[in-house]
């Protein structure tokens, strides 16, 4: 279907059977025959100069027919556009109050917030969430491709603000509760990224199995940052790894920075060909229909007929 001229209005072409009428009956007629003295003789017919009127009778009926053309609403196929796909980037944030824990010139909390900042500046275009956890879970800033209120969001949820019942780290919790909001997304791409500093038991057992499971059912890809100068848990190494992420154990500042750099760099930004659309394309028929209008003009200054 591409190699043809799409139409708005397709019944409109109907209208082509008067002027395909009006050619027909131009060409085909005997002509306008008068009898003259010289038809007797061997004088030349005048073919060339018939054929000449004859074609300047059919201006009209072409034009008419270029004017049913755009009223159909003439289009022509597009080119394929090249479209970025979207990114889905839910921050997974702990606020137990281990994070206040000293970390460079401030604390593990703090932080985190400015390399999330950070980090949302190198992928501009894509929609990202923002969830805070301890025991309980806290979905601050909801999917949205305006990054405004993550500038805002770390001084409501230092960890020394926040109610008491926040005060453990459930990582196993809230990895399940950024699922749901990601798998609730039909477009794009979706990826968490977890920054806690701390060892979750409510990922013991199988429990980190089934998360696994579910996780890759919805095509979520995890990524850790462990921000408590120990070794990463286990269970967090074991989720990144599976869902095609990776974990990190940055031990200062500018470390915790060049994480999001690397994390940027592997969970790359992917160009899809959008399909060919169908777009409005009247230039060239109005084009032809003014010079054939100009032509006829001309024409009915010296191309008529005059039988005498």
């Amino acid at each position: 279907m591409e190699f043809l001229i799409p139409f708005r209005h397709p019944w409109v072409l109907l209208a082509l059977l008067l002027p395909i009428g009006l050619l027909l009956f131009i060409w085909m007629k005997g002509g306008r025959r008068l009898a003259l003295p010289f038809d007797h003789t061997n004088e030349r017919r005048g073919r060339i100069l018939a054929i000449l009127l004859r074609l300047s009778d059919s201006l009209p009926a072409l034009i008419l027919t270029l004017v049913v053309i755009l009223l159909a609403g003439p289009q022509r196929w597009d080119e394929p556009q090249a479209k970025k796909v979207l990114t889905n980037i839910e921050f997974c944030v702990d606020v137990s109050g281990s994070m206040t824990a000293s970390f460079g010139p401030g604390n593990r909390y703090d932080a985190s917030m400015i390399a999330i900042n950070e980090f949302l500046d190198y992928r501009e275009g894509d929609a990202f969430g923002l969830t805070f956890f301890g025991n309980s879970v806290l979905h601050w800033v909801p999917l949205t491709t305006d990054v405004s209120a993550f500038r805002c969001a770390p001084p409501f949820m230092r960890p020394s603000k926040i109610p008491h019942w926040f005060g453990g780290t459930e990582i196993g919790k809230a990895l399940r509760a950024c699922r749901k909001v990601l798998a609730s997304r039909e477009e794009g791409d979706r990826m968490i990224i977890l920054i806690s500093d701390g060892y979750s038991s409510d990922l013991a057992g199988g429990a980190a199995d089934d998360l696994v499971r579910d996780l890759l059912a919805d095509n979520i890809s995890v990524y850790g940052v462990h921000v408590g100068g120990s070794s990463v848990p286990a269970p967090i190494v074991d989720i990144t790894s599976r869902t095609g992420g990776a974990v990190f154990n940055p031990g200062d500042t500018q470390a915790l920075g060049s994480v999001f750099q690397r994390i940027d760099e592997m969970q790359e930004t992917r160009i899809e060909k959008t399909s060919s659309e169908a777009i409005d394309d009247y230039a060239p028929w109005s084009t032809a229909a003014l010079g054939l209008l100009a032509a006829a003009l001309l024409a009915s200054f010296g191309l008529r007929y005059t039988p005498w």
